[in-house]
């Protein structure tokens, strides 16, 4: 399926999982299928359909903007949006490592090197790269766990 991911590129981190898709795991979910069709998760926000546009607002109300680079930055959370034409077709999230993780449908999760093993007639394209700053702890504060939480307070 994967014309230019060669197996020294990738590894498998999971099993198959009919429970959630690329779109989900690229949000970082893995409690629902995400796709703009009755019987999924959707945002209401977002609209309900396979356009580009409408990913990159799901991905909008999550935080992300879009970018102009892939490359890696420890600062941000980055996604990569797939696409053939106007409708995408996958996403992928980079990881703190570098390294890019996708979910290939209703099969595994693989970190992958580059972006570019996934390009192809499955998933097109790399068309958007969006990011997120990733939230830095302030110096000295200690987070206060509510007894709910399963902690006791600190």
């Amino acid at each position: 399926m994967f014309p230019n991911l060669r197996p020294e590129d990738y590894r498998i981190t999971s099993p198959d999982d009919e429970a959630y898709n690329c779109i989900a795991w690229a949000a970082g979910k893995t409690d629902a299928w995400w796709q703009a069709a009755p019987g999924y998760y959707w945002p209401d926000e977002a609209p309900w359909n396979d356009l580009v546009e409408s990913l990159i607002e799901v991905f909008k109300l999550l935080g992300y903007e879009v970018c102009d680079s892939d490359a890696f930055d420890p600062d941000y959370d980055k996604v990569a949006i797939y696409a053939k034409g106007d409708a995408y077709e996958h996403a992928a999230r980079q990881l703190p490592n570098g390294k890019w993780t996708s979910k290939l449908g209703k099969y595994k999760d693989i970190e992958h090197e580059t972006l570019f093993g996934l390009t192809g007639a499955e998933y097109g394209a790399v068309v958007k790269v969006l990011q997120k700053r990733i939230p830095q702890p302030v110096p000295g504060a200690v987070r206060f766990q509510h007894p709910e939480e399963g902690q006791p307070p600190t």
